[in-house]
Parts: structure tokens; sequence; C-alpha cells
């Protein structure tokens, strides 16, 4: 009972000295002694820190987390600050009379390469703990073009659509966007693995080429050190208003922001919270941001985080349409026997798969002429787009044109591999299995009942 009180007049003068470390920080602040101002607000948010991380009482330490946030959040302007002053011109010195003889002049030489390489140095030199958030940040942001346009996704119609309300009409076409006529902050994308959720991120980054797109993961925002995880979330939504309009991507955004329970450690839970913050935009205008979050198990998702994703989109399996679509896309150009009843044909025996699953069917079914042709012990020549000069393809005994040869003995350059058939895809469905149960469809349509709708 008495360590239990020792810990309790513990934690109380921790709370004590933080509030007053604030309170003169905040007085140093309106003085404009910023460098003593933000070393009491990292002395104050410290004696915080410290306090949150042995309080048991549950409102006390939400309430100290808020106030841990919002105290940071005054050390980073007050840092701010002391960048600009740094970064100022400063105005020009007052003429001094010359220096007479050779000594005056070394000492003036030595003065002057003292304010070069000292103060002014130290001065231009940017504070190495947001340095190190920066280009921890600088990563997340994709510089390279994903090259997946809208027609590239197949089926998901409705998604398309929110997506460029979203995304590109504002950007093009800004005037439409007045009064109370806002696009949407924040867009969560749900459904089974492998249903194209991640796909349609990219070709939202292909898409919105006027836009920075940041796409990060939990391995970008969390970090081993005590509020530092804290920081890189703020430093991101800091970083897409500087670089507006920007897209946030956020993939398994239920690896951060999954529901709070009393069993979660401090560290994940002020995470959270400063991503509520930061996506309420509140104190700060989030004009210009969009949210795009991605999730296979939307019912772990928070409620407060829920809720700021306005628009919650269901990222179902694909339907016939859909799945031809997709068949069409895998293939591409390789060369095929497959005609437009073929393609009907895969389309309706394929029920059930999702697009991942598609992909890797088709990625299978071309590896059959591939797999047949160590076996074959007949080639025929063939002229492929018309060329005179011939090329081995392997084919059957029986065909006319066969000629026996061993496939080890041929010039690499000189074969080519059978065009696929639809009795390579036969084949291969026939032992293809789904990757998503129909317990998992039935959890996503129950839930999307209740808070979603279909994409």
């Amino acid at each position: 009972m008495s360590s239990n009180k020792g810990a309790a007049a513990g934690n109380a003068a921790l709370i004590d000295a933080g509030i007053q470390s604030i309170e003169k920080g905040s007085a140093a602040e309106e003085r404009k002694d910023y460098q003593a101002a933000l070393k009491l607000y990292v002395e104050g948010i410290e004696s915080l820190s410290k306090a949150v991380a042995t309080e048991k009482n549950k409102k006390t330490k939400d309430l100290l987390n808020s106030k841990i946030s919002q105290y940071l959040g005054k050390a980073e302007q007050v840092q701010k600050q002391i960048t600009e002053n740094k970064a100022a011109p400063k105005p020009a010195a007052s003429p001094k009379p010359a220096a007479k003889g050779p000594a005056a002049k070394g000492k003036d030489d030595k003065g002057d390469k003292e304010g070069k390489d000292g103060k002014d140095a130290k001065d231009d030199k940017e504070d190495p703990e947001i340095a190190k958030l920066k280009a921890g940040l600088s990563s997340a942001i994709v510089t390279e073009t994903p090259n997946v346009k809208w027609e590239d996704v197949a089926g998901l119609d409705t998604a398309k659509s929110l997506l460029k309300e979203a995304v590109l009409l504002p950007i093009k076409f800004p005037q439409l966007f007045v009064g109370k006529r806002t696009p949407w902050k924040g867009i969560l994308l749900y459904g089974p693995p492998g249903t194209g959720k991640s796909f349609l991120a990219k070709a939202v980054a292909t898409e919105a080429g006027a836009s920075t797109f940041f796409s990060v993961s939990s391995s970008d925002l969390v970090s081993k050190f005590q509020g530092e995880s804290e920081r890189l979330v703020r430093n991101l939504f800091e970083l897409a208003r500087a670089k507006s309009p920007s897209i946030i991507f956020i993939d398994e955004i239920d690896s951060m922001c999954g529901n709070r329970s009393d069993g979660e450690n401090d560290s994940a839970r002020r995470i959270k919270t400063e991503f509520l913050v930061q996506m309420q935009g509140v104190g700060k205008a989030n004009d210009g941001i969009l949210v795009l979050g991605a999730t296979n198990t939307p019912w772990d998702l928070d409620p407060a985080i829920r809720r700021r994703f306005e628009k919650r989109i269901y990222i179902p399996l694909p339907d016939n349409v859909a799945r031809e679509a997709m068949f069409k896309i895998h293939i591409g150009d390789t060369p095929n026997g497959l005609d437009k009843e073929d393609y009907k044909y895969l389309a309706e025996h394929s029920e059930g798969l999702s697009g991942s699953d598609v992909s890797v069917v088709v990625r299978d079914a071309l590896m059959e002429p591939v797999r047949f042709m160590p076996e074959a012990t007949h080639f025929k020549k063939v002229y492929p787009d018309g060329n005179s000069d011939f090329k081995w393809e392997a084919c059957s005994p029986g065909d006319p044109e066969a000629e026996r040869m061993d496939l080890m003995d041929m010039e690499g350059p000189r074969l080519v591999a059978p065009a696929v058939t639809l009795k390579d895809f036969v084949k291969v469905l026939g032992t293809a299995k789904s990757s998503v149960g129909p317990k998992d469809i039935e959890r996503h349509t129950d839930w999307t009942t209740e808070f979603g709708q279909e994409g």
C-alpha cells in the first residue's frame, strides 16, 4: 500500500515539475527568448512522459498524453521560429576604423575566420533531430511513377469514380470546389487480400501526376524512441501540407490504428492520438491533402480512425466481367491462341478467385508451353511476324512439318515457345485454389452493410 502511495506521490511531483517547466517555457516564448523556451518545453515534456510511463489511472494517462501532444506542437513551433531567425539576413555591421600594421591585419583575419567558421556556421546547421526525421520521411515520397492507369484496373467503377472526385477533379478544376462543396479528405479501401486495393493506389499515384504521393507503412512511422513516432506522424502531415496537393497512402493501416485497449502500450496509443489530431486538421488546414488507407481487416480499426475516413469503399472479389478483363490484361501481348469465347469461358470457370489469384493462374498457364519444351522430341520451323528468318517451335510428332531434334542441341536464339492455348488454362484452373474463403467474404459483407459501401 505504501509503495502505491509513493508511486502516486512521485507521479504528482513529475506532473507538477512538468507543468512548471512548460509555464516557464510559455513565459520565455512571450519574451521571444526562443532558445530558453525550447529547453523548458523539452524538460516539461520529459517530466510528463515519465509520469505517463508509471501512471495507472486510464483517464489521467489519456489527459497527460493529450497534453504531451499539445506541448510537442508548441515546442516544434518554437524550433521553427529559431530556424527562421537563423535563416533571416542579419543587418550590416557599422564600419570600424581600419586597423594599422600587419599585427592588426592578422587579428582581423582571425576574427573574420571565427565569424565564418564559428557562430555563423553553427547557426546555419540544421537541427540534427529535425534533419533525421525529414530524411526518414523523404523515402516515403514516390518519385517514380508506377505506370498503372485507370484502364489497367478491371471493374471497381465506384471506387475509381470516388478517387477521381477526390484526386483529379480538385487539381484540374479547382473552381468547381467552392463554398461548402469540398473534395473528400479521407478514403478507406477495404476488402479481402488480393482484390486490388494497393493496385488502385498505384493508379492514383500515376494519374495524379501533379500531386505529391506519399506511400507509408508502420516501419516508416514507428520508432523505438519515446515521442519520436508521434513527431514522425506530425512531420508527415506537415510535409504533405508543404507539398500540397498531396496524397498520403497508408497500406495495412490497421497495423498502426487498431482498436484502443487497456492492455496496449502508451506508444501505440500516442501514435493513434496523433493520427486523429492530424487527420482532423485541428488548428491547421488540410486543404489539398487526401489520406488514402487500405486494410484487409476493417473491423480491427479504431472507431475514431474509422470516422475520419469519410468514404469507406468495399473492394470485393471480381465479377465475371472484371475477371474476363483481368485475363486479357495479364496475358497482354504474349503469343496465344485464345479468342473472345475462350476469355468468356475462363471468366465463368474462375469464380471465387481474387485478382491476385487470376494473376497467378495466368502466370502458371503461360509457363505450360515452356514446361512442354524439355520433353519435346520434335520441332518445326515457324516464321513469327512474317519474318523471313525462321525459328524452331516444339510440336507433336504427328505434325506434318515436324522434324526430330533434341532441345539441348538447338541454338538458343532459334528457339521460340508455342502459343499458349485454352487447354493450358483449363489444366491450371483444374488445380487452382482461391485464397479467400466464404467466411472472409461474409464478414466483409456484414461490415459493409453497417459501415461501408460497394466499390
